[in-house]
């Protein structure tokens, strides 16, 4: 009776793979299993072979947006106003900015963004589509890219400061966290080896930048922690904090979080910046 070689079993190879287990000791499990040793073997080279080139590609590093801080600006001329450098950090790259967003601004984001909330949905990897996620419970919505002129002002002031093309960031995000609300430490990049990400990627490829910009202040927490270097941005009205990344991969060190609000509540504006157009 003659065996295939199955989504399942490549997917399981290459976990086992991750989690350290040699070729020889696989081998040795699948075939205690009950699988062939033809079978077995060309399942391993080709599952193996497949997995190591997805891995090259994927530790290939990518252009990233960035700002211009040659000679240390303490401000950056955005276009439209000057925005204050507060903080940088070599690596991960991260770059807190004060005064991104004037008070209008936030108030005019709240009051558009308040009558199209709803429970924040997280990118399922797993499918390429989008899912409740225990780990996030706030409430959201997306603008469309440009749908008003308080959005394209926006878009086009983050476009210059970040000197990425306004037409390869996604949507912006407005998000509401009330009292205990949080989004527990995550990666912004879509994982190469989750089977759903190769339909995510064709909406502009990977996500390499993120700016998180803050449109209220909560009486206590909320903050944005990066856990990996121990560092944590303090949501401060008009303020923003910038990263990239610029590979999917842990290296990056952008693990990130928002942390829980204790008393008060929380706004923010998220725009998500791609590598190329994003439609």
């Amino acid at each position: 009776m003659s065996q295939s070689i199955t989504p399942e079993l490549r997917q399981w190879i290459v976990e086992q793979a991750r989690d350290g287990h040699s070729p020889e000791s696989v081998l040795t499990a699948m075939q205690a299993a009950g699988w062939q040793a033809d079978v077995a073997i060309r399942a391993l080279e080709e599952t193996l072979e497949r997995h190591l080139r997805h891995q090259a590609r994927a530790l290939a590093p990518n252009p990233v947006p960035d700002l211009d801080l040659t000679g240390g600006p303490t401000c950056i001329d955005a276009g439209d106003r000057h925005v204050e450098v507060i903080a940088t950090l070599g690596s991960p790259r991260v770059v807190v900015l004060g005064g991104l967003l004037s008070d209008d601004e936030c108030d005019g984001l709240i009051q558009a963004a308040r009558p199209r909330m709803a429970r924040s949905l997280t990118v399922q990897t797993q499918t390429g589509g989008e899912e409740l996620n225990p780990d996030r419970t706030s409430q959201g919505m997306f603008f469309q890219r440009g749908e008003s002129e308080l959005i394209s002002r926006i878009e086009a002031r983050i476009a210059r400061l970040v000197q990425w093309p306004v037409d390869h960031g996604e949507g912006l995000q407005v998000l509401h966290y009330r009292p205990g609300a949080e989004y527990k430490p995550h990666y912004d990049y879509f994982d190469p080896e989750e089977p759903g990400t190769p339909t995510i990627l064709k909406r502009g490829g990977q996500r390499v930048g993120t700016l998180v910009m803050y449109l209220n202040q909560p009486e206590q927490g909320g903050g944005t922690t990066f856990p990996d270097v121990g560092l944590e941005v303090a949501p401060v009205r008009g303020n923003a904090v910038f990263f990239s990344y610029d590979r999917p991969h842990p290296a990056t060190r952008t693990l990130h979080g928002g942390a829980p609000v204790v008393r008060g509540e929380k706004w923010v504006a998220t725009k998500w910046l791609r590598e190329r157009i994003f439609n």
